[in-house]
């Protein structure tokens, strides 16, 4: 467990590797104006290392020893043809970090935790995109009641809201606060709130899901600038400071539990704020 305040990575060291140099042009198809998220705080940068995969790219932490952000660029038709792949659980360690660094699988056995995607498997179109999503620089140790209830319902709202939409930006991370932190197997640093973090570039709209990382159905809906000021990184680096301090309005999460039965998701003790 680790005291501290509220402790936002990389308070236990300064060298960085974060985003350095040019980015290929493959992977800065999955950000925004092609620019990644930066890290606005020095001290967040510690072992970070940008990992570039077919269908999504993420920023790993050696330090909390997962991703810090996880982006993706999400159309109509891509979504379609993921509908088509039919899920293979192939979760594995990250072979281009060394292993002091990366999650290992033994670390979630046992653990109480789901190993959660930050860009979701369901949104992958190959064999190979699928296989790299179960890649544990894509995973955070995840409530299983948040992952398959809540979380999964944020996932399935924010791909209908592609349909309608067209075409969605999305970075999705783990936000790590509080007094108090675990980390499993004395490693895997636990997250308390998990976020996603939505940009339509054709309505020139944007927001957030921020919910925490445990039971129940309580989730914020929140700008980018407040998001990112919470965060300590500039989720998209290129937005315009309009879009960034007005939260769009995104839909209520419908978890399976709930769609599957043609119920919606009740909002009893569900509060979004808007800010």
């Amino acid at each position: 467990m680790l005291k501290s305040g509220i402790i936002l990575l990389g308070l236990l060291l300064a060298a960085s590797q974060a985003v350095a140099g040019p980015i290929a042009p493959e992977c800065a198809a999955h950000f925004a104006s092609g620019v990644a998220p930066e890290l606005a705080k020095e001290t967040l940068r510690d072992k970070t290392r940008l990992l570039c995969f077919e269908g999504f790219a993420v920023l790993h932490s050696g330090v909390s020893r997962t991703p810090l952000w996880s982006a993706e660029f999400l159309t109509a038709p891509r979504l379609g043809q993921a509908r088509m792949l039919k899920r293979k659980n192939a979760y594995h360690e990250e072979a281009r970090l060394p292993f002091w660094q990366r999650a290992e699988l033994d670390d979630y056995t046992r653990s109480g935790f789901d190993r959660g995607h930050l860009s979701p498997s369901g949104n992958m179109t190959t064999d190979q995109e699928q296989y790299e999503s179960f890649s544990l620089a894509n995973i955070i140790p995840q409530h299983p009641r948040n992952n398959q209830v809540l979380w999964e319902g944020i996932e399935h709202s924010t791909r209908e809201l592609v349909f309608e939409r067209g075409a969605l930006y999305v970075v999705t991370g783990p936000i790590f606060e509080g007094e108090m932190l675990e980390r499993i197997n004395g490693r895997v640093l636990v997250p308390s709130h998990v976020f996603k973090a939505i940009y339509d570039p054709a309505g020139g709209q944007a927001g957030a899901y921020v919910a925490a990382n445990a039971a129940g159905l309580n989730y914020e809906v929140v700008s980018i600038d407040a998001l990112e000021r919470r965060l300590g990184i500039t989720l998209f680096p290129q937005l315009r400071s309009d879009i960034k301090t007005v939260a769009m309005a995104l839909p209520r999460p419908q978890p399976y539990k709930y769609r599957s039965q043609g119920k919606t998701m009740p909002s009893s003790g569900n509060h979004p704020i808007m800010r």
